[in-house]
């Protein structure tokens, strides 16, 4: 069985500003575009946001799954075994985005993930769709409210 391909970026305007997610799903000669906007969040939020976005689109589990980022953030978390020890702690010493990592942590089980990293802005085209996904969706009206970062940083949105 073939494996799916899911491609993924995340964007914000100012790290906080407003940002937003972009992802592009591909099985075979099927392909699916996600993003979604924020109106204050952080740049790490939207690459795991785009992540969490398509795992939660799949309606099947146990497949194998290749997640392309250019996050370093994302995919040397899960690669390379730091996301366990946040979890065993209950992320302290200032781990962030815990809500986003609990998130993502549900849906993993449910799938054979694999993490490669891309080098992003380059000549990689689904990575680049991405990013044309992911700053478009910043930059769109109708923006959501990222909750938990706007509370758990007190910090007041621009404008608001």
């Amino acid at each position: 069985m073939t494996a799916l391909s899911i491609y993924t970026d995340g964007a914000s305007r100012g790290n906080p500003g407003p940002g937003g997610y972009g992802a592009v799903m591909i099985w075979g000669k099927i392909k699916k575009e996600l993003s979604r906007g924020y109106r204050f969040t952080t740049n790490n939020r939207m690459e795991l946001m785009a992540v969490i976005a398509a795992l939660e689109a799949l309606k099947k589990e146990n497949l194998t799954v290749n997640i392309y980022s250019d996050s370093n953030y994302v995919v040397k978390a899960v690669n390379e075994g730091w996301l366990p020890g946040w979890l065993k702690s209950d992320f302290k010493g200032g781990k962030k985005n815990k809500d986003l990592w609990l998130r993502y942590h549900m849906l993993a089980h449910k799938q054979r993930i694999k993490f490669i990293w891309v080098k992003g802005h380059a000549s990689n085209e689904y990575n680049n769709r991405c990013d044309e996904l992911a700053t478009a969706a910043a930059d769109g009206r109708d923006l959501l409210i990222d909750k938990v970062y706007e509370s758990e940083s007190g910090r007041i949105p621009p404008g608001i």
